[in-house]
């Protein structure tokens, strides 16, 4: 059964939590389009304890969509991350799922993300701390270890497990590889072999469907946890579950949707402008001129500017046979510290 604590999912896929991506707007989309669980980016733990209103902001949730509704919350204390999160399930929360993994120094010099992998006591004693404090099923994402000299996976796993951990995500690379080189989906199936009766969700190099399937099959994991190949692509989950690929219409007229979510969440048109450039960026990458797309849309400054070159571009635009030639990525340092 696909099950985390007492939420029963319609389908293994999952949409990883990523700064200035998983926010509400770009959350309903994907549930919508068939994501069975899509958690927030990752939120400070300090920043709800101090009532801080950015981070606030980024509670808000569509109850009628998100369902259940998973808040992500990074810190090192043991303390706050407790009363973090009883102020998330004020808020909403219904999954709390904490950051392991977040390789960037803005994070880690705070004890907090991948710089619990170091410490797997500590790790332990968050989710222990965290379950007695809110009642909430507590999730985790981790990586393999801190470098190719400290993999202790499945050390820590046993640890957050033993703690209450309710499901563990695992991204097979090391803080130390940070995003780059080969995700090792062996340690995916390493833990899945050492802990069988627990839910692992597996993350990493998932391109594709077929990846998907891929992961699932070989490694054995319960869920698959996608994150760069969502970027611009929400489209993603519906594939997953047996639907098409956009056409350029339904391209198009995803993109003004989310534009216009992201106007509405921002609640600035101009801060909203310049922040969904990224998004736009991501949702022209593979597509015949998406160079020049990027250049003009960067030059904009208002939302109607915005709405008409998203139009002249998509409803015409046609993917790139030849494919892009780089992957697309995330910039952690925006994580809320």
């Amino acid at each position: 059964m696909l099950q985390i604590g007492p939420y029963t999912l319609p389908n293994p896929y999952i949409l990883a939590p990523m700064a200035g991506v998983s926010e509400r707007p770009y959350r309903v989309i994907a549930f919508k389009m068939g994501a069975a669980l899509c958690p927030t980016e990752l939120v400070s733990s300090q920043g709800l304890m101090h009532a801080n209103q950015r981070t606030l902001k980024y509670l808000r949730f569509d109850a009628e969509v998100e369902r259940p509704y998973s808040l992500q919350i990074f810190g090192g204390d043991p303390e706050a991350m407790a009363r973090a999160s009883v102020m998330g399930k004020e808020y909403g929360a219904q999954i709390i799922d904490i950051n392991m993994g977040c390789p960037v120094k803005k994070v880690t010099k705070n004890g907090a993300g991948s710089a619990l992998l170091c410490e797997p006591p500590r790790a332990a004693e968050i989710v222990r701390r965290i379950r007695e404090a809110s009642g909430l099923p507590v999730t985790c994402k981790i990586r393999s270890g801190w470098d190719h000299k400290s993999r202790n996976y499945l050390q820590l796993a046993g640890q957050l497990f033993d703690a209450g951990c309710a499901a563990l995500a695992i991204h097979p690379r090391t803080r130390e590889q940070g995003y780059s080189g080969q995700a090792d989906w062996g340690v995916i199936a390493d833990l899945k072999r050492h802990f069988p009766d627990r839910i692992i969700i597996g993350n990493g190099d998932v391109k594709t469907p077929a990846d998907a399937q891929r992961m699932l099959d070989s490694t054995g994991c319960d869920f698959v946890m996608i994150g760069r190949a969502a970027l611009g692509n929400p489209w993603i989950f519906r594939e997953l579950t047996g639907g098409e690929p956009p056409t350029p219409e339904e391209r198009c007229e995803g993109v003004l949707a989310h534009f216009r979510g992201h106007v509405e969440f921002v609640g600035d048109a101009l801060g909203a402008v310049r922040s969904f450039r990224r998004h736009m960026a991501w949702y022209a990458h593979g597509l015949y001129g998406a160079a020049a797309f990027r250049a003009e849309v960067n030059a904009l400054d208002t939302p109607e500017a915005v709405e008409a070159s998203v139009r002249r571009f998509f409803v015409a635009a046609q993917v790139d046979a030849s494919g892009p030639s780089e992957e697309q990525d995330v910039d952690y340092r925006a994580a809320l510290g």
